[in-house]
């Protein structure tokens, strides 16, 4: 029930690559450099080119826990089955912490957000941080052609990665991206092509994640990424809970834990709009 609930929930976790692992860690090999190359005649020498470095990213496994307690009365004589009941409560608390760190977690004793790492213009992106395009104006769209701050930020993420990639925003920036039409007047923004799919702008799938920051003075309010290429998450694939009689009697105490972890796995695959000037 915790596993069906977290899996469904509208969060990173539903486009991030997500795997199950055994250890208390799980390491990342990433190639983010080019290896080197060039023409070459028939009888003419090889020079050596440039090799490509591997970099490890290694991703701790945190823990995430709960600790109800009822009455053995009630659990008695209850009309219906509060075990379950507890069950699902905790799944919803477990998806909402989740969802929170994915985005914003300090990576202490939890997992890494990937808008806890540092952010720079896009033009001088370096490995270790996300670029940003900014959105024209201090807080806010810019009022003359504010849809090209949402091309521009489609554009600066690598034609490798646009044929995976997603939007993330809250619902409230959804709500000012939805009113947004280009200069022939269509809308960006259009309702999925069959039930149950996600909005799409300017083609590409919308994820609601209510943890992304509001539009304000130099928010990075929009992600815009292959967020499967870009955040990993990893996480124990069996969840512990622990049903003790004993401790607090008359109360049955329910100890859930689950251990999960995430951080950035490609810095080149998210890119953020930034409500600024520049």
């Amino acid at each position: 029930t915790i596993q069906s609930v977290l899996k469904s929930s509208a969060s990173i976790r539903a486009v991030a690559n997500v795997v199950n692992v055994e250890a208390t860690t799980y390491d990342v090999l990433v190639d983010h450099t080019d290896i080197g190359s060039g023409w070459a005649s028939e009888t003419g020498s090889v020079s050596e080119t440039d090799t490509p470095q591997i970099e490890r990213i290694s991703i701790a496994l945190h823990e995430l826990s709960a600790l109800p307690k009822a009455s053995q009365r009630l659990l008695d004589d209850s009309a219906f089955d509060i075990d379950a009941w507890l069950a699902n409560r905790i799944a919803d608390k477990f998806a909402r912490a989740e969802a929170s760190a994915f985005v914003s977690g300090d990576g202490v004793d939890k997992p890494k957000g990937f808008l806890t790492h540092p952010s720079v213009a896009n033009g001088a992106w370096a490995w270790g941080s996300l670029g940003y395009v900014p959105s024209g104006a201090d807080g806010e769209f810019a009022a003359v052609d504010a849809a090209d701050a949402i091309v521009d930020l489609v554009y600066s993420l690598g034609a490798q990665y646009r044929a995976n990639a997603t939007f993330a925003m809250n619902s409230k920036t959804a709500g000012a991206v939805r009113k947004m039409k280009d200069a022939d007047g269509r809308f960006l923004c259009s309702d999925g092509l069959a039930a149950g799919e996600p909005a799409r702008l300017m083609g590409y799938p919308v994820l609601i994640a209510e943890d992304m920051p509001d539009i304000a003075s130099d928010a990075t309010a929009i992600a815009f990424g292959d967020f499967e290429a870009g955040y990993t998450v990893a996480e124990r694939p069996d969840l512990r809970i622990l049903r003790d009689p004993f401790s607090a009697k008359p109360h049955v105490l329910f100890y859930v834990t689950k251990r999960v972890g995430g951080d950035v796995s490609d810095f080149a695959a998210i890119k953020l709009l930034k409500f600024a000037v520049s």
